[in-house]
């Protein structure tokens, strides 16, 4: 397995990606390789600052960098050396099995869209993130920000993504889908959110328990996955992600609450394209790279892609 690595995305970078590689490199089997993708230069200078052999990764020289700031699409198609594009470019041609980043979300979604293209029949493709329980277990939502104004067909395909991630990626036999609401009740929501929820019941493809409300997240009445719109899971899983702050800033030291750091998170994957691909938070350190990493491992080795286009009959 070929693990590839923009060196040279996240307010971090290239520092703080290259350590957390490195960290990474004594959880992964022998056999693997870290594709570290961007400035050589300074990609070996981090190596050499903590004794680390170059020749532990294959290192991909590029000279170009999309910046945090830069216009995702504009960005994407002129900087063509740029350590996302050719990310992409190797992602596409089979030369890496899945490809993570901490950089620019946007561009990392213009790549995943139309360089290794979205699953025919997935209308859109989404966001995926853990959500813990106080038990010790997780769910999954999604979509948490690339589409904050989803239709009905989509928040089905939410459910089925999300149902196909939870089989392979967590091991749930027979996953448990919610469609997250502000009531219980069928007729409580929006226009769409009501017309999902039809759409959800009446289908054969996943094992939909109703709505949930927000009261039920963290909990054991949480289902297996969690559907929403991108702007309703972006405002969550920013909440979760700020739990853990608090809980810190106030003394407070529970596993519950650690399963909450973006840090011990990695990377959210993007369901629903070609590949497999892993989207890491800009302000990503040392250890969130690594776990970036681990994360990517997990989907490619269950081949999580494939598992989709076998689901959408692709």
């Amino acid at each position: 397995m070929k693990i590839g690595l923009d060196a040279m995305g996240g307010d971090y970078a290239p520092d703080a990606v290259v350590k957390g590689a490195f960290d990474a490199l004594g959880q992964l089997p022998s056999g693997d390789r870290i594709v570290i993708i961007g400035d050589n230069g300074r990609i070996r200078e981090v190596l050499a600052s903590i004794d680390a052999d170059p020749s532990l990764f294959d290192i991909v020289p590029t000279s170009q960098v999309i910046e945090m700031s830069d216009h995702p699409a504009k960005a994407f198609s002129q900087k063509r050396d740029s350590s996302i594009a050719v990310g992409f470019g190797m992602l596409k041609s089979g030369l890496i099995d899945g490809f993570a980043s901490a950089g620019n979300t946007g561009a990392m979604m213009v790549g995943a869209s139309y360089t290794v293209n979205v699953i025919p029949g997935v209308y859109r493709p989404a966001l995926a993130a853990l959500i813990p329980n106080v038990n010790g277990k997780s769910s999954i939502i999604l979509d948490v920000g690339i589409n904050p104004d989803s239709k009905p067909d989509v928040l089905l395909q939410y459910g089925m993504l999300g149902t196909v991630y939870a089989k392979h990626v967590l091991g749930i036999t027979e996953p448990t889908v919610g469609l997250l609401n502000i009531g219980k009740e069928e007729a409580k929501g929006s226009a769409a959110v009501k017309a999902a929820h039809e759409l959800l019941n009446e289908s054969n493809d996943i094992l939909f328990r109703g709505n949930i409300e927000g009261h039920h997240l963290f909990t054991d009445e949480m289902t297996d996955v969690i559907v929403c719109d991108g702007f309703v899971g972006n405002v969550v899983l920013k909440m979760a992600e700020k739990f853990y702050v608090v809980a810190r800033s106030k003394g407070i030291k529970d596993s519950f609450f650690d399963r909450l750091n973006f840090e011990v998170v990695g990377g959210t994957p993007v369901l629903g394209i070609n590949e497999n691909v892993v989207v890491g938070h800009g302000i990503s350190n040392r250890m969130a790279i690594m776990n970036m990493l681990l994360q990517t491992r997990d989907v490619v080795h269950a081949d999580l892609a494939g598992k989709i286009r076998e689901a959408f009959g692709a």
